[in-house]
């Protein structure tokens, strides 16, 4: 870029502002003026300023335009090339003009070169205020814009013909010999008239690209054009000469035209962005003087002709044309506005009765409020949406429909809302509660818009969706079936009850509860009972507890509360007083419960825990949850508190457990089996199979240790799977090998009654390892009262098809001992060890016990009796008709070598039976292993 364009450009004056700019413009202008007003000194140094200063500041004009041009694009280019070519002619003008005057030092002839670089300068002038202008969009708005330059023109041409032009006009027609110069004295208020009424007509059409820039450009043109004026007048053009202070007026003009684009640049360059928009409406007095234009066109026209008619003289021709065409013109230009107010009138209305059918229609309520807060305007809307009529609303002030408690909140929105730039934020949403004419509250959600200094609101309803977000929220929150807070919610209440001001507090506690009996409940008469008893549950927990504290449903059938500390330092009154509200809950919960026709009854197992300092509420759920589940293994129907052992048991069983499962992959498990004898003989009649687990240390644990801590699982199931095969496959490679006996396996009724059924499997596996199905006997414990009997009976019915052997294991500890001896398919009945551990001793259990043989007896039952330990229990239970005995008394568990070495010698001393007899398998039935406690023996 030129050094010129440097000086004009925002990059020349890096860190620099505008106002330096303008500043730096102003004293330059300033400088020119003071040195015409006080003739630079001498004649030469005035004429030579007068003319090639001139040239030089238009031609600076000439280049900064044209630099302008290059460097933007559009549709206002053309324009500032114009300008560029109109301050070239006047540059040339003033070059010829010094020519003459500076280098020649002659007078400048009339007409001249110089003249026609003048007469060049205003039409690429007037063609570029053209380009500046806003097109009209209608082809009336052409023509109004033709109207209005022609109104201006023509009463410009009147004013100036009556006071100079007719005169000189009047001058060439006497001297017919000098008609160029004359011409010329036309010529030049002619165009500057044109220039004029451009200028004018274009102030209040310019466009709004760049109007920092149109604004400037107008007031050069429009200073250069007042400057022609002064110059064109009689009594100044016979007295001018180059280097007075009307040149000052060009100078100014050609610099501020060559400041207009880079100024307009660097605005739009300036830190900060764009100006923010300017508000519709904003320019009230130039909206006036632009609809006021052709009025006072008029008025000057007027003016034009009475100064002749006062002055005495006739009125010449061409005032009078130029007025008629001007009354003329002002008479079309009033008639199309007219048409084009009627239309707009039209169309206005027509958009109005749109906007009003809008309103009217909406089911949102308009309101217009004052700056005040009164209510100005109602849409009828509000009839249905608020119930109150419009007519009753407008007048009031708005805080007098809104809820109290959301009105602080609602001023305070208002406040931030309105003191925020309306650019950044043209509206904003408000919900709070208005109203209704019932006298209740809505939820209304209301979109504020600015309106006048006021506000304009947009309302609707929003209660239903209220309501539902809170019917939603609650139902996240709470138990679906109880209508008791869910996990998550109870978990949120005791973080609300550990932190704040009860975050010390030692005296909260959290109640886990557990229905004892329930799934029998499902089991027995149905699920929809279960539910109902699940709700009068959730009920009685409600109504147990205080106020202040909490109580949840944590799903299925466990229970939870959530007891609040009371401030209480002694620790101990505290957990005795929490102690008796578990204690108190478990015995309502105990109480029987009514479920149509039928009375239910189930126990409650309540595990508690206290917040201690820094605990977290996972942990303190987690302790409660441990101390239930203890409270279940200690005998259920009971309240335990938790302590920091139950955790290291815990910890305990899990590496049991992550050992257990371990072991099954590896291959650490061993199978023994212990002889069942015939009690009569001596006789081995079969084998129960025990699994032992053989841990890296050589310890063999029993099943009463590591069965205790597997669970009713997986890993559990697959043990059950490893011990019936092994056993099968042991007892086929036995027989093969001369030894014939039966083996007995002990299975759980609910392993009996799993998905995919082990008949299949069973049979398959009889099978495949060619073992007879009558040298194969299941033991089932009848431990679990949730078991079904007629599944179960179907099922061992379907065993004994096979020639599998049922035997009941456990007889005489289980509750439903009885039923299951009724209804099963029985062939063996083992008395549980506990009826054999005190046959001696106790003469009332020694009743019992042999009440139960007689009526295996009766039954055609053989009978085991399980855990022999001593020869007086085996003399007592022979005495009693017991057929079988397992125990110390003739084996413990022994593995395959030892096992087969038994089977050879056939039989084992019993007491009272004279001699024994060499026997193999005398008496022989499949049975099944004893308890859970069978005795450990030592590695082999």
């Amino acid at each position: 870029m030129s050094a010129l364009g440097a000086l004009f450009s925002p990059r020349s004056a890096a860190g620099s502002t505008g106002t330096r700019s303008r500043i730096l413009l102003g004293l330059v202008c300033a400088g020119y003026s003071v040195g015409a007003a006080v003739g630079w000194g001498s004649p030469r140094v005035a004429v030579f300023m007068g003319d090639f200063g001139l040239a030089a500041a238009a031609l600076i004009a000439a280049v900064s335009c044209l630099l302008y041009a290059r460097a933007v694009g559009g549709r206002l280019r053309p324009a500032w090339l114009l300008f560029s070519l109109s301050s070239l002619m006047a540059a040339c003008g003033n070059a010829v003009w010094g020519w003459y005057e500076v280098i020649l030092g002659v007078p400048v002839p009339a007409p001249s070169l110089a003249d026609v670089f003048f007469l060049c300068f205003a039409p690429p002038a007037i063609v570029g205020l053209l380009v500046l202008a806003k097109r009209p969009v209608t082809r009336a708005g052409w023509i109004c814009l033709g109207l209005d330059a022609w109104l201006i023109g023509g009463s410009l041409l009147t004013l100036a013909w009556s006071l100079a032009l007719a005169h000189t006009a009047h001058l060439a027609g006497a001297e017919e010999a000098n008609v160029a110069p004359a011409a010329l004295s036309l010529a030049y208020p002619l165009l500057d008239i044109v220039l004029v009424s451009m200028v004018l007509a274009l102030h209040f059409r310019r466009s709004g690209v760049n109007r920092s820039a149109v604004n400037t450009a107008i007031a050069a043109l429009a200073l250069t054009v007042l400057s022609d004026a002064v110059f064109t007048s009689p009594l100044l053009r016979s007295t001018y000469h180059s280097g007075q202070l009307l040149d000052a007026g060009w100078f100014a003009g050609s610099l501020l035209l060559a400041y207009a684009p880079w100024a307009a640049r660097r605005a739009a360059r300036a830190p900060g962005g764009a100006a923010p928009p300017r508000a519709v409406g904003s320019r009230p007095i130039a909206g006036s003087l632009a609809a006021l234009t052709p009025y006072l066109a008029a008025a000057v026209c007027t003016l034009g002709i009475l100064y002749n008619v006062v002055d005495g003289r006739r009125v010449d021709r061409v005032v009078i044309f130029t007025g008629c065409t001007v009354v003329l013109a002002l008479v079309v230009r009033q008639g199309i506005m007219l048409l084009d107010n009627i239309s707009l009138t039209q169309e206005l209305a027509q958009k109005e009765n749109h906007f009003r059918s809008l309103v009217q229609g909406s089911s949102d309520v308009i309101m217009i409020a004052a700056p005040d807060g009164t209510l100005r305007y109602v849409s009828p809307a509000a009839a249905g949406v608020y119930g109150r009529d419009a007519e009753d609303l407008v007048g009031a002030e708005l805080s007098s429909i809104i809820h109290p408690e959301d009105l602080g909140r609602f001023v305070h929105e208002v406040r931030r809302f309105l003191a925020a730039p309306p650019h950044e934020e043209p509206t904003t949403r408000i919900e709070c509660r208005f109203r209704s004419g019932a006298g209740d509250w809505l939820n209304v959600e209301s979109t504020v818009n600015r309106h006048q200094g006021g506000l304009l609101l947009n309302s609707r309803d929003v209660t239903e969706r209220v309501r539902l977000q809170a019917q939603l929220q609650h139902n996240a929150e709470h138990d679906p079936l109880t209508d008791l807070p869910n996990r998550a919610l109870f978990t949120a209440r005791v973080r609300q009850a550990l932190g704040g001001r009860r975050a010390s507090d030692p005296g909260t506690a959290v109640l886990f509860i557990d229905l004892d009996g329930f799934k029998q409940v499902n089991d027995t008469i149905g699920h929809q009972a279960g539910d109902e008893l699940l709700i009068q549950a959730g009920r009685r927990l409600q109504d147990s507890v205080r106020a202040g504290d909490t109580a949840a449903r944590l799903g299925g059938d466990e229970f939870a509360a959530l007891i609040v500390g009371d401030g209480t330092r002694d620790q101990g009154a505290r957990e005795c007083q929490v102690h008796e509200i578990a204690e108190r809950l478990r015995l309502t919960l105990s109480q029987p419960y009514r479920i149509g026709p039928n009375e239910v009854r189930v126990a409650a197992s309540i595990g508690v825990a206290f917040a201690e300092p820094a605990i977290s509420p996972t942990d303190l759920m987690r302790n409660a949850d441990l101390a239930m589940y203890r409270a279940k293994a200690g005998g259920k129907d009971r309240v335990e508190l938790y302590a920091p052992q139950m955790q290291a048991d815990v910890v305990r069983r899990s590496e049991l457990a992550a050992r257990l499962r371990s072991a099954l992959r590896d291959g650490e498990f061993a199978l023994l089996h212990q002889p069942v004898v015939h009690l009569a003989s001596g006789s081995v009649a079969a084998v129960a199979a025990q699994a032992r687990w053989r841990s890296a240390q050589g310890i063999l644990f029993t099943p009463a240790e590591f069965l205790r801590v597997s669970g009713d699982d997986d890993r559990t199931a697959e043990l059950g799977r490893w011990l019936l095969e092994e056993a099968v496959a042991q007892a086929a490679d036995r027989a093969r090998a001369g030894h014939p006996v039966a083996v007995s396996v002990r299975l759980p009724a609910a392993r009996l009654l799993e998905t995919g059924p082990p008949l299949g499997s069973i049979e398959a596996l009889l099978t495949r390892h060619g073992l007879s199905s009558g040298a194969l006997m299941i033991e089932v414990a009848d431990s679990d009262p949730r078991i079904s009997f007629d599944a179960l009976e179907q099922r061992l019915v379907a065993l004994r098809r096979l020639g599998v052997r049922i035997a009941l294991d456990g007889f005489g500890s289980g509750f439903a001992a009885i039923n299951a001896l009724r209804r099963l398919p029985i062939d063996v009945l083992k008395l549980d060890r506990t009826l054999v551990e005190g046959v001696v001793e106790s003469a009332r259990l020694h009743k019992i016990t042999s009440g139960l043989l007689r009526i295996a007896g009766d039954l055609g039952l053989q009978s085991v009796a399980d855990g022999v330990d001593v020869p007086e229990q085996v003399l007592a239970l022979r005495a009693m008709g017991c057929t079988h005995g397992q125990g110390m008394a003739f084996s413990g568990p022994l593995d395959e070598y030892r096992l087969r070495r038994a089977l050879v010698r056939g039989e084992f001393p019993v007491a009272g039976v004279p001699g024994p007899r060499p026997v193999m398998a005398g008496g022989s039935i499949p049975l099944l292993t004893g308890s859970h406690t069978e005795t450990p023996v030592p590695p082999t």
